[in-house]
Parts: C-alpha cells; sequence; structure tokens
C-alpha cells in the first residue's frame, strides 16, 4: 500500500516539474541580456539583399561579414539590409558576425545560391494566374476555437478516473 501513495507522490512531482519548467527555460539569466541574431533570406544569390536583424542589444550592433560592407544597427533599431557583394562564391557559406556594443558576439551562416533561373517563371507581357478563391481547408488549427463541450467532456473524463483511482485505492486500505 505504501509503494502506491509513494508511485502517486512521485508522479505528481514529476508532473507539476514538467509543467512548471518551461517557464524556467523561457527567462533569461537575471544580469545577463538576451542578444539573438538572423540573417534572412539564409540562402541569397549573388547581388541579391538580406535582412540583418540583431534584438536584445542596448546599444550599437556591427555587422561583418566577407561578402558586404560592415553594416551598423543603430540602438534602438533591430534590423538593417545591405546588398550581398556580386563577385560571392556561389555555393560558399559564409560567417556573419554580429558584434553588440556591449561586448557580446555573434554569428549566423549566409550560404550563395548556386545560380539563377535561365527563363522567367512567367513568360514576358502575361500576368500570373491567381485563383479566384482560396482553399478549402476545413476549420483546423486556431480558426475553430475552444469547443466547450469537449473541453467539459475532457475535464469530465480526468475527474471520473481520479475518483475511479481514489475509490479502488480507499477500498484495498479498508480491506487490508
Amino acid at each position: 500500500m505504501r509503494a502506491i501513495r509513494v508511485a502517486s507522490a512521485a508522479l505528481l512531482g514529476a508532473t507539476a516539474l514538467a509543467l512548471t519548467a518551461p517557464a524556467a527555460v523561457a527567462a533569461p539569466p537575471r544580469g545577463k541580456e538576451r542578444f539573438e541574431v538572423e540573417v534572412s533570406p539564409s540562402t541569397v544569390a549573388a547581388g541579391g539583399e538580406v535582412k540583418l536583424t540583431a534584438s536584445g542589444c542596448k546599444g550599437r550592433t556591427k555587422v561583418h561579414s566577407g561578402v558586404f560592407d560592415t553594416v551598423v544597427i543603430e540602438a534602438g533599431d533591430n534590423s538593417a539590409t545591405t546588398e550581398v557583394d556580386w563577385d560571392a562564391r556561389k555555393g560558399a557559406t559564409y560567417s556573419v558576425t554580429f558584434s553588440c556594443e556591449r561586448g557580446i558576439t555573434r554569428t549566423a551562416e549566409l550560404t550563395i545560391a548556386e545560380g539563377r533561373p535561365e527563363e522567367p517563371l512567367v513568360p514576358p507581357g502575361e500576368h500570373p494566374r491567381h485563383p479566384d478563391h482560396g482553399v478549402d481547408a476545413g476549420f483546423g488549427g486556431t480558426i475553430g476555437g475552444l469547443d466547450l463541450g469537449e473541453l467539459g467532456f475532457g475535464a469530465l473524463l480526468v475527474v471520473g478516473t481520479l475518483g475511479t483511482a481514489y475509490h479502488f485505492t480507499r477500498r484495498r486500505a479498508d480491506g487490508s
């Protein structure tokens, strides 16, 4: 009988830990700022434009790489755009370094695309054909909303399961 109580307490403790762990991981450590960077798109043709995004730096951020001139993202801004050099080596991956004024450095990768399409996707003079209506995909995801009937039934099942477990646990305790 003692084993059931210990197992129940362990299961309850593990559930509480599992439910509170995501909140603890989501918060940055105290005293340290979270500095995140992104190069978008991560693959671009030579001569193409990329968006450089840096968030979490309280000061200016300098961004440099071997395929574009140094870019400065001013304090208060999160992003800047720049053009990749035309002579960038196709198929190569370049490192993009973001340096926060506070001494934090992060890197991201930028890949130069192999080539460009030889012919346009739409012949000159023609407009791309647009569908008359959207896709009929049903009500899934967040569009369907919350179904209070299903939530109530789920809650009823959970309460019923717990009540049944409690009943059988008490019955065994009284019968022993």
